[in-house]
């Protein structure tokens, strides 16, 4: 039981700060685009509540800080898309918002999921989000890796420009060539223990 609430914490609080980051780096790309402000905020929105049906997979992903994710597991998480999409849909947040959600994994060359959509065929505020998510998960711990540092994390995306609309990673190259990213990032710290946890839970 102390381990599967651990897991539970560990999901519950990598998440949401994971959320917190790519609403945060979202809006801000967003915003340097001179998007109007409902878009901004509707984006940032996204960001934060893309990853939510990742929570549904948890029982399926116990143990996964032992080695990368397995065939098995990687099914399971090609679904959480998908999972998210359902819960956004289900409280009514706007279309733009389940549609970003949705296709927040889709690549710009068409290699992605769920539906190999390609170029401008993925909404904008998933392409924004895509560049947004990437950079938040390279500079975060992995159970199966350590964290990159910025500089790493953006020579990596470089190297696979081609999953990103190239004028939205430009405008994300400037942001990080502008703005204090440390003190974005710093924002996304989650000090809560499992009690807190359980009790937003219930």
């Amino acid at each position: 039981m102390q381990e599967h609430n651990e897991l539970i914490m560990e999901d519950f609080k990598g998440n949401l700060s994971h959320g917190i980051n790519v609403a945060n780096l979202s809006y801000l790309i967003a915003k340097e685009m001179e998007l109007d402000e409902d878009m901004c905020y509707d984006i940032a929105l996204s960001g934060f509540l893309h990853d939510i049906g990742k929570l549904q997979l948890s029982q399926y992903l116990y143990g996964r800080n032992k080695t990368a994710l397995e065939v098995e597991e990687m099914k399971y998480m090609r679904m959480h898309s998908k999972l998210s999409y359902d819960i956004v849909q289900h409280y009514d947040l706007p279309y733009l918002v389940q549609e970003s959600v949705l296709y927040h994994h889709e690549n710009y060359d068409g290699s992605g999921y769920p539906e190999n959509l390609k170029g401008d065929d993925i909404p904008l505020g998933a392409r924004i989000i895509k560049v947004a998510d990437t950079f938040a998960a390279l500079i975060s711990d992995r159970p199966y890796r350590k964290a990159f540092d910025y500089e790493t994390a953006m020579e990596l995306m470089i190297d696979e420009a081609k999953n990103y609309d190239i004028k939205i990673f430009l405008v994300f190259q400037r942001i990080m060539n502008t703005m204090n990213i440390d003190d974005i990032i710093s924002k996304s710290v989650i000090d809560m223990d499992i009690d807190d946890i359980m009790e937003l839970l219930a």
